[in-house]
């Protein structure tokens, strides 16, 4: 495969969180590609991405675009039908967004490695809608259903699906009506060192975004009193209790430590997959997880985490005093192992099996 000429398009490269660690791999597998995207801040990009070709769309030109990108979605079908990717051998898009409907010539295949159709057009478009500002939801009301043709449309374009989980394997086929492999996204795991060695703190780690829950984690450590760390990028929630300690956007070797060190990760959103979970798994350190989404593929309950039914802190605290029961024995050698499932090595020997059975049928 080092003789194609390949495209990488991703929606926009702004941040290293999972979706553009899945482009990182992908980078891997193909040194010789090059990457396309809405807009770029390569400030915050790892040395691996930052060796190929970057190529930008016009959303790149507009104001503040690397801080209102997500303002500027109306735009890109237009942005992205601007990108001339014919002389190129394959396409692979990494999609959650706009990203996958490209105007290709027949001729050229193309992958989707899908995170999850758009969020904010199918599954959560009401909770966004609920979050969102009153101009805001204005202007989106009037502009979703437009995108939702362009995005149902685009996924024509698609020569061959693969779904980051049996979660977003189910909504590709409910809403594009296409069938898809799933391959998990990439975990580094030999980067984490299994421990049994665990401290008297619980730790939430991600973005700040509300669909994470962040609130719900804070607000049932209030109630208990136990300990919990925060960590991720994003606002200082307001208000937090003095048992709740948040330290924002920390180096890399410190957010292991405190990862491998936790009594217990606290996960109570509903993500697409959740590649953080697998992280704390293959450091030996269990899972409380909201039982739905990608979790449910990635904790095994008993073996490496607890899940909680209801998104309530009763729910999640429950959840934690069945934990510190002494009912279970989480061993972080066994744990590791589980974690293994999702290693970058089978990533990329079945991200490598689709390409060929892909490129094979054209």
């Amino acid at each position: 495969m080092a003789n194609l000429k390949v495209a990488i398009v991703h929606y926009w490269l702004v941040t290293m969180r999972g979706g553009e660690k899945v482009v990182e791999a992908l980078c891997e597998l193909f040194p010789q590609a090059d990457i396309y995207t809405h807009v770029v801040n390569k400030k915050n990009l790892s040395p691996t991405l930052l060796k190929h070709n970057i190529y930008t769309t016009s959303i790149s030109k507009l104001p503040l675009a690397t801080k209102l990108y997500q303002k500027y979605l109306a735009f890109m079908p237009a942005a992205l039908a601007e990108l001339d990717l014919s002389s190129y051998d394959l396409v692979i898009s990494s999609e959650s967004g706009p990203a996958k409907s490209l105007i290709l010539p027949s001729r050229l295949p193309h992958l989707c490695y899908c995170h999850t159709p758009m969020r904010y057009l199918y599954d959560y478009y009401h909770y966004y809608l609920k979050e969102a500002g009153p101009l805001t939801r204005f202007i989106f009301k009037q502009v979703a259903p437009k995108l939702r043709l362009w995005d149902l449309a685009g996924s024509n374009s698609v020569s061959y699906f693969i779904a980051n989980s049996a979660n977003v394997q189910n909504r590709i086929a409910r809403i594009y009506r296409r069938e898809s492999e799933i391959i998990y996204p990439p975990v580094d795991v030999s980067t984490f060192i299994p421990t049994n060695n665990k401290k008297d703190y619980y730790l939430f780690f991600g973005q700040l975004v509300n669909y994470k829950r962040v609130d719900l984690a804070i607000e049932a450590f209030r109630q208990s009193g136990k300990i919990l760390v925060i960590i991720g990028g994003g606002k200082k929630p307001k208000n937090l209790p003095p048992n709740v300690k948040f330290l924002g956007h920390i180096a890399k070797e410190q957010t292991l430590t405190y990862l491998a060190e936790a009594r217990a990760l606290i996960f109570p959103g509903e993500e697409d997959f959740g590649i953080i979970p697998v992280e704390a798994i293959a450091c030996g350190t269990p899972v409380i997880a909201y039982a739905k989404g990608g979790a449910l593929e990635t904790v095994i309950e008993g073996e490496s985490g607890i899940f909680f039914n209801e998104q309530t802190p009763s729910a999640l605290n429950a959840a934690i005093t069945k934990l510190e029961s002494g009912h279970y024995n989480f061993n972080a050698k066994a744990m590791h192992k589980l974690a293994l499932n999702f290693d970058k090595t089978i990533f990329k020997t079945k991200i490598t099996n689709a390409v060929n059975k892909l490129l094979a049928s054209y």
